[in-house]
């Protein structure tokens, strides 16, 4: 199940979060958010509690979607500690999104063992 934030809610839910959100701004009349829910479902199950996701309409939630200058949707963000640290945005169906999250997972996981981080967050999710 996906959360869904609005302006309200977006700070406590997601700025303020122990763990990293993974942000989709979608809408009701977006094909291609329709497409990709039922990869982020999965994506979230094979994550359990180590990463949330939300879901934004960014019809009704204006001020978000400005903030976040969206450009086309879906627009996907990774925030973590209230800090942007991937946008997916453009891309064109599930293999996009699949390689993508792919991205995100090994590049995360490289950025951790960098810095030594004493916070490691595997978003491989087995």
């Amino acid at each position: 199940m996906v959360l869904s934030v609005s302006e309200r809610t977006f700070t406590q839910e997601v700025l303020e979060s122990p763990i990293p959100v993974l942000v989709n701004f979608e809408a009701p009349w977006c094909g291609l958010c329709r497409i990709i829910h039922p990869l982020l479902l999965q994506f979230k199950a094979q994550c359990g509690e180590q990463i949330k996701l939300v879901g934004v309409n960014a019809d009704q939630n204006f001020k978000l979607s400005t903030t976040y200058r969206l450009k086309s949707l879906p627009t996907l963000l990774l925030i973590e500690n209230g800090t942007i640290q991937y946008r997916l945005e453009g891309f064109r169906g599930r293999d996009d999104l699949r390689l993508a999250l792919e991205d995100i997972k090994v590049s995360y996981s490289n950025r951790s063992q960098t810095y030594n981080s004493q916070k490691t967050v595997d978003l491989g999710c087995r």
